[in-house]
């Protein structure tokens, strides 16, 4: 399935599979990449993939956060979160803000984003 983005065609969305929950948030190897349910609030975020396809979605999820504009490559916001820091999750990308559930954020792997301001 190809989307399209307002920058042009962004062909098929990356599935990432190959990562398992057990997979840490930092290691060794100095990678940021996690799960977006991971971020802390105020966190900003690059999205790197969007996996629909685990055990807890269905594919068609995968399809809808797209759709939502978790796109790999947009940049985002965690603005709060629930009672006592867990469901639902309120998430700034481009220009909407959406509530995700803990599991539909689970889906969605980030990059932490570095502050570019001195």
């Amino acid at each position: 399935m190809e989307m399209t983005h307002p920058s042009g065609t962004l062909g098929p969305i990356p599935v990432d599979m190959t990562q398992s929950r057990a997979a840490g948030s930092g290691s060794a190897s100095g990678s940021n990449n996690m799960r977006l349910a991971d971020l802390a609030t105020g966190a900003t975020a690059r999205v790197v993939s969007v996996a629909g396809t685990d055990s807890t979605g269905s594919p068609e999820l995968g399809r809808r956060l797209a759709e939502l504009g978790f796109l790999p490559g947009e940049n985002l916001r965690i603005v709060a979160r629930g009672l006592m820091g867990r469901e639902p999750i309120a998430i700034r990308i481009g220009t909407g803000t959406f509530a995700l559930r803990l599991f539909e954020a689970e889906c969605i792997r980030v990059s932490l984003e570095q502050s570019l301001r001195a």
